[in-house]
């Protein structure tokens, strides 16, 4: 079975490689594990952007950028495309934000390749049937405002049970050009996540999926920053997905109840409605987060099925766009 970890080493060398090109930067700690800073004290870059999404998703997807994409004829902005003939082990086996890593003051969320080594959660692994636990090398992509040191590194080798000098660690804040660029390249994650944790399908159904999302403008204030770049999936994503349905699967009521406008917490900016929440997350409704519209081809009966709609006007509002 393919190896994510081994797969996006192939993007981790070109990032090394070409890091003066990407406005990125690149160290090696005391113990020797590899910090690839593409947002914390560097600008980055769009190509950045895209290679640093194709890590997060195992090495298993096309990834691009549209300049622009058009989400009316009044409103349009760059967005990141997304193809991959492997979803569920590309976006949840890998993409997904599924490990907190904390060690002493340092905490980011954490996705990528080594979390199919050290199965966080493993009950994700179980409902895919995928793991990645003989890879040899572990690559781990960091939503954090500052850089990890020696000990997150060596906390993430021996999770996954590789040594340290074969740890890759790839930073990005939310509040940065190439954090904006690899929340939107969720679109596809956040269907497949849905229809999984909250519609209970079986995603090894979904054999083939593509996405587009508008990239966020970039917000130095970390919690606005959040709101916009999750608002550029919920009301801007538009994702395809090609089903091999079974019988007794109801892929109309799948379509349904996928998009974020079917979720009771639609309708405000998610800065205004983690506000209401009082900042707890846990308040949220989850089931918002999702793309804002769905196509579901089902290859076994021929039939599509579309849902949910663009909402081009609390995008706008969410960015701040004046007119």
């Amino acid at each position: 079975m393919v190896s994510v970890n081994v797969e996006a080493k192939k993007t981790v060398d070109v990032m090394i490689e070409k890091a003066d090109e990407l406005n990125i930067a690149v160290a090696t700690l005391d113990n020797g594990a590899t910090v690839i800073d593409c947002g914390v004290n560097v600008d980055g870059s769009f190509k950045a952007g895209e290679l640093y999404t194709k890590v997060c998703l195992g090495g298993l997807a096309d990834v691009g950028i549209s300049i622009p994409g058009d989400l009316s004829e009044k409103f349009a902005l760059p967005s990141v495309k997304i193809k991959t003939d492997s979803p569920s082990i590309s976006t949840l086996g890998s993409q997904k934000a599924g490990w907190s890593v904390s060690v002493g003051d340092f905490f980011a969320l954490g996705s990528g390749p080594a979390r199919a080594i050290s199965l966080k959660p493993a009950e994700t692994y179980e409902e895919i049937g995928y793991d990645d636990k003989g890879a040899d090398l572990a690559i781990l992509t960091l939503e954090a405002d500052v850089l990890p040191g020696d000990e997150v590194a060596q906390y993430i080798a021996d999770e996954c049970d590789v040594d340290v000098k074969d740890v890759y660690l790839l930073v990005a804040p939310t509040s940065s050009l190439v954090g904006s660029i690899q929340i939107a390249g969720r679109v596809v994650e956040n269907g497949t996540y849905k229809m999984l944790e909250f519609i209970k399908f079986d995603v090894t159904k979904v054999k083939h999926a593509a996405g587009i999302a508008p990239i966020a403008p970039v917000d130095p204030d970390g919690l606005k920053a959040m709101g916009k770049t999750n608002d550029a999936v919920l009301f801007g994503g538009r994702t395809y997905y090609y089903v091999e349905s079974e019988e007794g699967d109801d892929i109309a009521a799948v379509a349904a109840q996928l998009p974020s406008s079917a979720a009771d917490g639609y309708g405000k900016p998610f800065f205004d409605v983690f506000k209401d929440a009082g900042f707890d997350f846990y308040q949220i409704d989850k089931g918002m987060f999702a793309p804002a519209e769905v196509v579901i081809n089902d290859l076994t009966t021929g039939k599509m099925y579309k849902e949910g709609f663009v909402n081009a006007e609390l995008l706008k509002k969410s960015f701040g766009v004046d007119e």
